[in-house]
């Protein structure tokens, strides 16, 4: 499980910027939450403080009782981060780039290449396992970045919009794959563009416009919520109504 407790991320000399400003929501193991909103929302900095690659300024993560700020070696091994496919070593190998992630787990012996194994089984990679990865297509790109977050089999799973930019069958192959991890028992934290994407794989959803989270809830409770049939109008509704209150506020300000 990943609780994010009260997490704060300002930029600029007067901390003027507010990237996240006090968000908190929980992800349940053994289910999908999905992370949405608008581009510059605070989506990628609120992930990059879960995995421990930025540090708050102040809140934390828990994951698996692991403390982000205190443990994030223990932090470390409970999560498993895809992120930038353009990561990607071409001169090795889909094997050898999971060994070589493996090994920075404590892997090692027939255990890492056990481990190896089951991520190509996994992921369908045998055709391409001891192929380099240079001249790899997008989706191919994105299966090695997702072995590489599962080779020391983590139960918490964090993604930064999997699907962005894949083709058709590569994108259900995607998806897929979310569902399987989940049907593991993992807990599956990502974040999409795509409404049609989140409404189906989602159990819960936060939404996060300018730094905060202003809903919380299953695909159903947000479009019940707004009185929409589709996720794509119930999340228009509420990020717009960010945008109304900003505008309202600021006419008045000016009519001071």
């Amino acid at each position: 499980m990943i609780e994010i407790r009260n997490l704060k991320k300002y930029y600029g000399d007067d901390n003027s910027i507010k990237a996240v400003d006090d968000v908190s929501f929980i992800c349940p193991d053994g289910q999908i939450t999905g992370l949405l909103g608008p581009n510059g929302a605070g989506k990628t900095t609120t992930l990059r403080m879960i995995s421990g690659l930025i540090k708050p300024m102040a809140g934390t993560v828990i994951v698996d009782n692991h403390d982000v700020t205190q443990d994030p070696r223990g932090v470390r091994q409970a999560l498993g981060v895809q992120a930038d496919m353009n990561g990607v070593y071409p001169r090795l190998s889909p094997r050898e780039q999971f060994r070589y992630y493996g090994r920075f787990y404590g892997l090692k012996g027939k255990e890492l290449e056990n481990r190896v194994q089951a991520i190509i089984d996994e992921l369908k990679m045998d055709e391409i396992a001891d192929r380099r990865s240079e001249g790899f297509s997008r989706g191919q790109r994105q299966k090695v970045v997702l072995g590489r977050a599962l080779v020391h089999n983590p139960p918490n799973i964090i993604m930064d919009e999997p699907t962005n930019g894949l083709d058709v069958m590569a994108v259900r192959d995607t998806r897929d794959t979310i569902r399987t991890m989940r049907d593991q028992g993992r807990c599956v934290l990502f974040s999409t563009h795509y409404m049609d994407e989140a409404e189906r794989l989602c159990d819960h959803i936060a939404i996060i416009v300018e730094g905060k989270i202003i809903a919380f809830g299953t695909p159903v409770a947000l479009m019940e919520k707004t009185g929409k049939d589709n996720l794509e109008d119930a999340f228009v509704t509420l990020a717009g109504q960010i945008g109304l209150e900003r505008s309202e506020y600021s006419l008045q300000k000016n009519n001071l």
